[in-house]
């Protein structure tokens, strides 16, 4: 069986302007293609899958059961391999070119055959990229089964990882994302708020948490991609995940978004509030206060240019007792998902990690969290950034607690 979408689309059930959206994106993908000499993408990834082409299935289940995947050329079609019953989906999507049913390639996906499977598969994709062009031997690939790898090699094709590639197209933002990466952001700031009336004593986190989520989900929000929410003596140290702790009083709470929002673009900022009408303690305003100090240094020196190691050196000096706790990295990039690059901490004595600079069209995390054993309290706190030819816009203007400190 074989579908062919290349055909006019229904304007009912996708607007123009998603469509548009994602043709930019692939044009940017199959650019940043044969800039890096990659001849042929094939992807299981359900978020690579969808920046690539627009196209979205069942993303959790498709997280875990390699059953659908996409062979993208730099010169020549997209074949969408998709998971059986499911091929009408995408078919008004002209991004895609042929859809094909997909072979399951795991041991329950194959009904236990993931050998068989994968050899069909292999000579499914040899056959494609036969009858595209004979001479590409080489595949740029991510994170298939292995026995889906050695049967592609069985079949004599070279591999490498797409990670680069991919990282790389979604690293500069089109301008046609912009807005959707905007009105993302304003649909999760009013989830943040309907959360943030919620949070009473009494109730417990995975209560307030329910109600970030539930206004999230109502308004087409994809997924959020942790429980990163966590109150009173939980607050340090940082990651541990929302639970059923009940709130008191006077609680430092912390919330970070991680939400893949509105048409799947990512919202990610962070903020720290105070539970009930207690007087924050001399020591949350304290923490409040570094975290603020933090967060607005190391945008002070976020700039278009600027290499990811100076952005390091300029980036506020952690004092000597809340270095063991602090944040992984300086900051992030961010698109359907968190991307590239992480910005690493400088550390004395040892070479920078990184290389390559901040560019117009990236949007960047900028993180901070301020917490140490003597308080048993942290305060987290992020914004997110678009950069600009000749400056830098913060995204998130979600308001801080105002009883924490201004």
């Amino acid at each position: 069986m074989r579908v062919d979408a290349a055909k006019p689309w229904n304007q009912g059930a996708l607007d123009k302007s998603r469509l548009d959206l994602y043709c930019s994106r692939q044009l940017r993908l199959r650019e940043t293609m044969r800039r890096l000499d990659v001849p042929a993408l094939l992807i299981l990834d359900p978020i690579d899958i969808f920046y690539a082409t627009g196209a979205r299935n069942m993303l959790f289940f498709s997280m875990r059961t390699p059953a659908r995947y996409l062979l993208l050329f730099a010169e020549g079609p997209a074949f969408l391999y998709e998971y059986f019953g499911c091929e009408h989906l995408a078919a008004d999507l002209p991004t895609i070119d042929h859809i094909v049913p997909a072979e399951g390639l795991c041991h329950t996906s194959s009904g236990g055959d993931a050998q068989g499977a994968s050899k069909r598969f292999a000579s499914q994709i040899l056959a494609a990229v036969g009858s595209i062009d004979p001479t590409i031997r080489t595949l740029a690939i991510d994170r298939f089964p292995l026995s889906a790898i050695d049967a592609l090699r069985a079949s004599g094709f070279a591999l490498t990882h797409s990670d680069r590639v991919l990282q790389e197209a979604r690293m500069i933002k089109t301008a046609l994302e912009i807005p959707y990466m905007r009105e993302a952001m304003r649909r999760v700031e009013a989830a943040v708020q309907q959360m943030e009336q919620s949070l009473e004593p009494g109730r417990t986190e995975a209560e307030a948490w329910a109600d970030y989520h539930h206004k999230f989900m109502a308004t087409e929000g994809q997924y959020v991609a942790t429980r990163l929410f966590q109150t009173g003596s939980r607050t340090f140290p940082y990651f541990q995940e929302c639970g059923d702790r009940i709130m008191e009083n006077g609680d430092l709470v912390c919330l970070d978004t991680d939400a893949l929002g509105y048409e799947g673009y990512a919202v990610d900022f962070s903020r720290s509030f105070v539970c009930g009408d207690a007087t924050p303690t001399p020591s949350q305003r304290k923490l409040y206060s570094l975290a603020r100090e933090q967060l607005e240094t190391n945008a002070a020196a976020l700039a278009p240019g600027i290499p990811y190691e100076e952005l390091a050196d300029l980036a506020w000096p952690i004092p000597e007792g809340y270095q063991e706790s602090r944040y992984y990295c300086v900051g992030h990039g961010l698109g359907v998902s968190g991307e590239f690059p992480n910005i690493p901490h400088k550390v004395s004595g040892k070479p920078y990690p990184l290389s390559g600079t901040i560019e117009p069209g990236m949007v960047i995390c900028l993180e901070s969290y301020v917490g140490c054993r003597e308080a048993g309290e942290g305060i987290k706190l992020e914004n997110q950034y678009l950069i600009h030819e000749k400056g830098v816009e913060q995204m998130s203007i979600y308001p801080f607690d105002p009883d924490l400190g201004v």
